[in-house]
């Protein structure tokens, strides 16, 4: 039988590109988002383009209970969790105090704890069976300190990496691997949703950017290689290896320094 992967956040942008580029190394996918009809279409393209069961459930990772009722959806198709791509999350604009309590509780459930519970669902049947592939998708943004505006998302992604680390190590010896991906810019529907699209786009170099495709092919590799962390492209990998180096007082003033040119 053929292994089966489960991925959150699949409707558009790298979550997508995984189904395709799991379906197209001969995995059966499950795929799970919020809006019903662009997973419908998505299965129904993985059936006919690759030949592999595809099946969907629309769920919000914003509600408790739900990476259990992903899980149980597995289950009740007679099969077991063989891969689990944790892609789900969005941006928070408008600032920490913008926003009420309520939406950034939403936004730590989404980005943090349900990748963190859908790992500890999933992972003692991967050790039991001596095979397992994790891969959280964090960020190129974890290597920097936060940024105002989006306060959260640079803090949760630098706990998804670690996270992931921690776990690369206790389930290595189970051949269960795990990797945290960590691309930079990406094409997709992110900076539309935010509402930063024009402002991004025009402040930042076409050479910096990456198609979703491209992102999820070096994050597959990587989980099949077991690295524990992927910085695709050689751009964000010199950035990310400086900005290891950099005094936070030098990151910080770089991240002021670019906010205000975007600003202008």
């Amino acid at each position: 039988m053929r292994r089966l992967v489960l991925i959150t956040g699949a409707t558009s942008g790298i979550g997508l590109a995984f189904a395709r580029v799991y379906a197209s190394h001969g995995w059966d996918v499950v795929v799970t988002g919020r809006r019903q009809e662009r997973l419908e279409k998505l299965v129904e393209e993985i059936r006919l383009r690759f030949g592999v069961e595809a099946h969907f459930i629309a769920a919000d990772l914003a509600e408790a209970g739900t990476p259990q009722k992903l899980v149980d959806f597995v289950t009740a198709l007679g099969r077991k969790v063989d891969g689990l791509v944790n892609n789900a999350g969005y941006g928070l604009p408008e600032g920490f105090v913008g926003n009420d309590f309520a939406a950034h509780e939403t936004f730590m459930r989404v980005l943090m704890q349900a990748p963190t519970e859908l790992a500890h669902l999933v992972l003692p049947g991967m050790i039991e069976q001596k095979f397992g592939r994790i891969i959280n998708v964090a960020s190129l943004a974890s290597y920097l300190p936060a940024s105002p505006g989006d306060t959260l998302y640079a803090p949760a992604k630098a706990y998804l990496t670690r996270f992931s680390q921690g776990l690369h190590l206790e389930a290595r010896d189970h051949n269960v691997h795990v990797s945290a991906l960590c691309p930079g810019y990406t094409y997709s529907e992110f900076h539309d949703v935010t509402g930063s699209r024009r402002i991004i786009s025009q402040n930042t170099p076409e050479w910096m950017w990456m198609g979703a495709d491209e992102v999820a092919r070096e994050g597959y590799q990587a989980a099949e290689a077991n690295r524990a962390i992927c910085v695709p492209g050689a751009p964000n990998k010199f950035l990310s290896a400086v900005l290891k180096i950099l005094p936070d007082d030098w990151s910080l003033e770089l991240i002021s320094n670019q906010l205000r040119r975007m600003m202008r």
